[in-house]
């Protein structure tokens, strides 16, 4: 390269004094400060607002980092750079090194849910399918963790594209809380808040990893798939019921307005109470009987009556009989009156 190259070369070379970033827009969480044909001026100023913070990155390797603040980078605040470029405490040369910005400001409004049910193994319903979904916010708290596992040399990186793999990590550990929860649904569902802070935990160490911490966990809502949760509505509300015999005449009771305002009025109660009672009754025999085998058993038919009381009631023997010589009416042989007309009799 000839000198004139050199001078030309050294003319276009810019020096940066000043690094700071000011977030465009919501969304960004790693912003890459430009670099081309630019290098840092020893004893140039870093200013980090709150909500952010720096790195700088050698030759793919993560340096220094900074929170808010401002700074004069020199050996004393780069001392990891330092180390990595070799320098002498006494370096003043301007310099070439890759900055990152990332914000820290939490990431609120993260929607989650299962795309798909989830199959878990219930205390009291055996093996469901279950859906779930809620809101989460984390933030960046370990930016050379994020650098290196998430974001990289992208020149700008946004939430949206760590979403899909935030999602599916909390999917699979709610799968893992609630196998450990040992929890049965119906509890599950009437103690979300609960339930939210053991998923948490699950999640926290996955967050941490990638450089990140999770500061809320929501769960909005716990459902079963239809045909599922049909079943257990039945279910709630044979249990509500109870009793099926009562349940059945407050049925009957109901429905006397509703059978005075249709055509034949009052006269055709009698006919559906006897009907709702008798089905009422059918239904409790029922249930009784698959309560109570024993009672399967039809009952003994009812004793015959006396032939002797049969005939005292209808019947008496011709010889014991005579008829009043007054009125003519059939009395017994030993009468010394007519019970009819009062008249002696011989």
């Amino acid at each position: 390269m000839s000198f004139g190259d050199t001078i030309k070369g050294f003319i276009k070379k810019q020096f940066i004094d000043v690094i700071h970033w000011t977030e465009p827009e919501d969304g960004i969480l790693a912003w890459r400060f430009p670099m081309q044909d630019m290098e840092i001026q020893n004893g140039a100023k870093l200013t980090v607002r709150e909500s952010q913070m720096a790195l700088f990155v050698n030759e793919g390797r993560a340096a220094d980092a900074f929170g808010p603040g401002l700074y004069t980078l020199n050996t004393q605040t780069l001392p990891i750079l330092t180390n990595l470029m070799n320098w002498d405490k006494m370096f003043q040369s301007p310099f070439k090194s890759d900055v990152y910005f990332f914000s820290t400001r939490q990431q609120i409004n993260q929607k989650w849910g299962t795309q798909q049910p989830v199959t878990i193994r219930d205390k009291e319903f055996g093996a469901i399918r279950l859906r779930a979904f809620g809101l989460y916010s984390y933030h960046i708290a370990d930016p050379a963790a994020f650098h290196k596992k998430v974001s990289g040399t992208r020149e700008t990186y946004r939430n949206a594209e760590v979403e899909g793999q935030l999602r599916t990590t909390v999917v699979g550990r709610m799968s893992d809380a609630f196998a450990e929860s040992q929890v049965p649904f119906l509890d599950m569902a009437a103690n979300q808040v609960e339930l939210a802070q053991k998923i948490a935990q699950h999640l926290m160490p996955a967050f941490t990893e990638l450089g990140l911490v999770l500061d809320t966990f929501v769960v909005e809502n716990l459902s079963l798939p239809d045909e599922i949760q049909k079943k257990l509505d039945e279910r709630i509300s044979m249990n509500i019921i109870g009793d099926m015999g009562r349940y059945t005449q407050y049925q009957v009771a109901q429905s006397i307005p509703i059978a005075a305002a249709n055509e034949g009025g009052i006269a055709g109660i009698g006919a559906g109470i006897a009907a709702g009672v008798g089905m009422g009754g059918q239904m409790v025999s029922a249930m009784q009987q698959a309560m109570n085998p024993a009672a399967q058993q039809p009952p003994p038919p009812p004793a015959a009556p006396a032939a002797a009381a049969a005939g005292a009631a209808g019947v008496v023997a011709s010889g014991e009989m005579k008829f009043c010589m007054e009125c003519g009416k059939q009395i017994a042989r030993a009468a010394k009156f007519c019970p009819e007309c009062g008249k002696p009799q011989q």
